[in-house]
């Protein structure tokens, strides 16, 4: 994909703004748009001039959560089908079960995980459903005083998706994520913040400025390398089981950027002046086990 139907696509200074662009349906979530933002992150991840990712929503809201007026399954599943784990195992490419029977916020979140490029949510307004989940595997999430964020899933019968059953008790704490799934409640951008879930506060005008200005302290003078391969270890290895598993993505990961741009990074330290990197993060050293 090239052009979107449901997202605006903007660059500047190496930072992408990724605008959920359906403001007239308050940016509701559709199939087509979880395509095209799995579309979107994959090209981000593959273009090396882009350095960071903010996401936001056009209008008065961030993602006012599914859009609940398609006909059929509303959530884009084929109820012909009747799934089994083995075939999540066994089958979890073929096209009939992506289409038919994965959760479409779970692949959206998937390829946010999978991002090379620190991504910065910049929650602008109201986030109900998968508005708000689509936000955890976000690295930093800052909200506009005027936000409302929540996790509704309970009110409608179903239950928590885009793998935030994952991502939301690593971010808040499992008693913190079991009430506010189980409750259902519409939060403010206070509450959100004093429960850990999103990093500041800011009027309205002020918010993607702020997300701008984090955006460039993450990605000025530094190592397209060295911030991906940290964004992977933080995350895999969060989940590993022995800290084992993390020196050995460490000592792989420090052995190959300190003969890259280790090297650049060392002899700007002893020359005092910023170092110029030239590691393309789309070129990443394997760290991981296949």
């Amino acid at each position: 994909m090239t052009d979107y139907s449901t997202l605006d696509w903007s660059v500047e200074e190496r930072i992408l703004t990724l605008t959920l662009d359906r403001a007239g349906a308050l940016n509701s979530f559709t199939v087509e748009m979880a395509d095209e933002l799995v579309d979107a992150y994959r090209r981000a991840s593959a273009d090396d001039s882009i350095g960071a990712i903010v996401v936001t929503g056009a209008g008065r809201a961030f993602c006012a959560g599914m859009d609940l007026s398609a006909e059929g399954n509303v959530f884009g599943l084929d109820e012909t089908m009747r799934p089994t784990p083995a075939d999540l195992e066994e089958q979890l490419e073929d096209p009939a079960i992506v289409r038919g029977v994965r959760d479409t916020g779970g692949r959206v979140s998937l390829a946010v995980y999978d991002c090379t490029k620190p991504v910065i949510g910049a929650i602008n307004g109201a986030a109900v459903g998968i508005g708000a989940t689509m936000t955890l595997p976000m690295d930093v999430r800052l909200a506009s005083t005027k936000a409302r964020i929540g996790f509704v899933f309970g009110r409608l019968g179903i239950v928590p998706e885009a793998a935030s059953s994952w991502f939301l008790p690593r971010i808040v704490g499992i008693s913190r994520a079991l009430e506010w799934a189980y409750s259902a409640d519409i939060l403010t951008a206070q509450e959100a913040h004093e429960g850990g879930l999103v990093r500041s506060l800011h009027e309205p005008d002020d918010l993607l400025p702020a997300a701008y200005t984090l955006a460039r302290r993450f990605i000025e003078h530094r190592s397209p390398v060295g911030i991906a391969l940290t964004r992977q270890m933080m995350y895999r290895n969060l989940a590993a089981d022995h800290p084992l598993a993390a020196h050995k993505s460490d000592s792989l990961a420090m052995f190959h950027t300190s003969m890259g741009d280790g090297k650049e990074g060392v002899a700007a330290f002893l020359e005092k002046r910023s170092p110029e990197f030239t590691g393309r993060a789309s070129e990443l050293p394997e760290v991981f086990p296949r």
